[in-house]
């Protein structure tokens, strides 16, 4: 014999007339549901006895239309919930009053949650069974739960200010709470103190767009403004990802350099010793024996190794195809001073230079080479000059590393510009921490 199907029992809602208008009033809440707002004429009523009667009077002439009407169902987290009741809540920062929205959700199988929305920015919020551990991080306090530490981010006192639907507490305009954050995005733990208890809930930060399509509501959310402090950063998984990357492209880079170090020739073609004295009547200007460039277009190397000391000396050089005729003019500047001040030593310059001529092609070649001295130097200046064939230039890598580190920068740059908008709303403000509290 087969065993009978259990059909859950169907939720149904529990009507009442409001003693001060006589309008209808339902309780979704059930017997969770210890206070209820009139939908006619705004009265808080107390339903915890049989006999109702009004906590508080209308509260406003003018109605407030929450963004999701009561009644309605939704489903978060894979549970359907429906929306039983909405309230107002105010602090009030240096004399500026901040007001954000709370709507109560309930499931009659998994009890109630929360709904807040401020300027655009909603979160999940469900109370939680233990209380967290208190620590301290980063100068802050601190709370850690479930292994994740979350830093205190302002105190503040709430006033609720508007009240509509039913609550499972005597709900009312005017009711007070100390209340504390502690973020870790897109969390954020709250304690919310009355004289009666200290209640402990966690926050998971949502998109409008997720609660719209949640709820099934026309329309689209309202925007969300500024940043949230539990608001998860875009840039946050995004920079560790570049700066990844940026290491393995280092990697790369140093793959690269190593092998174009293996494959550069570096073959020396010249080699020769001379002495300029400045005395001499002679032309100062000479060319060196014609040498072979072989291989492939690559670069020409021309070192310069003086032994100048406390003077200066300028070579005009030219390398020379000895077929065509095509020039390569260049020149370089070679200086080196030394001396004592004060006791320390101290050098500026150096006795030798070098420069590069990029993409010679192959051929026989020959250095024109002109010296200058300084006027006042009058012993002989003896000099040489090496001519080498596919040096290894590594300024275009020095230029790939600084460009390849431009997006982590600008990433990291971002996401501190982020935060610091963040944290500029909290009680960890510059302006408050530059004056030394915490």
């Amino acid at each position: 014999m087969s065993s009978p199907v259990v059909t859950p029992p169907v939720v149904k809602t529990k009507a009442l007339f409001c003693p001060q208008c006589g309008g209808p009033v339902q309780l979704r809440g059930f017997a969770h549901t210890l206070s209820v707002v009139c939908p006619q004429c705004g009265s808080i009523l107390d339903t915890s006895t049989p006999l109702v009667h009004v906590l508080q009077a209308a509260q406003s002439q003018q109605r407030v239309e929450p963004h999701i009407p009561l009644g309605r169902r939704g489903k978060l987290d894979g549970t359907e919930y429906e929306v039983i009741g909405f309230q107002l809540r105010t602090i009030t920062v240096d004399g500026t009053p901040y007001t954000w929205a709370e709507y109560l959700l309930f499931n009659p199988y998994k009890g109630f949650a929360y709904l807040s929305e401020y300027q655009g920015h909603w979160n999940f919020i469900r109370t939680l069974p233990l209380i967290p551990d208190f620590v301290a991080r980063a100068g802050k306090k601190a709370v850690r739960l479930d292994g994740r530490a979350f830093l205190h981010f302002q105190h503040s006192v709430a006033t609720t200010s508007y009240v509509l639907g039913e609550f499972p507490w005597r709900a009312h305009a005017g009711e007070t709470a100390q209340v504390d954050d502690f973020v870790s995005p897109p969390f954020v733990v709250s304690a919310e103190t009355t004289e009666q208890e200290v209640v402990w809930s966690r926050g998971d930060y949502r998109k409008g767009a997720d609660i719209w399509k949640a709820f099934n509501l026309h329309g689209s959310p309202p925007p969300a403004i500024g940043i949230y402090e539990n608001q998860p950063s875009p840039y946050g998984g995004a920079i560790g990802s570049l700066w990844r990357m940026y290491l393995w492209m280092m990697v790369a880079l140093a793959v690269m350099i190593f092998g174009f170090t293996v494959t550069s020739s570096f073959t020396p073609v010249f080699h020769d010793s001379y002495v300029f004295s400045p005395g001499a009547k002679l032309e100062p200007s000479f060319v060196t024996p014609a040498f072979d460039l072989k291989g492939h277009t690559s670069n020409v190397r021309i070192d310069i190794r003086t032994d100048l000391d406390n003077s200066w000396a300028y070579f005009n050089l030219a390398l020379i195809n000895d077929t065509d005729g095509h020039t390569y003019d260049f020149g370089r500047e070679v200086s080196y001073y030394h001396g004592y001040e004060d006791g320390e030593s101290w050098s500026e310059g150096s006795n030798h230079d070098s420069a590069t001529i990029p993409a010679v092609p192959p051929g026989r070649y020959y250095l024109r080479i002109e010296p200058e001295l300084n006027d006042k130097q009058t012993s002989d200046l003896r000099y040489e000059v090496a001519v080498r064939r596919g040096v290894a230039s590594y300024g275009i890598f020095g230029l790939a590393a600084v460009l390849l580190l431009i997006p982590p920068i600008i990433g990291t740059i971002k996401r501190g510009s982020f935060e610091a908008a963040r944290w500029r709303e909290s009680d960890y403000a510059p302006s408050i921490l530059s004056g030394g509290d915490d």
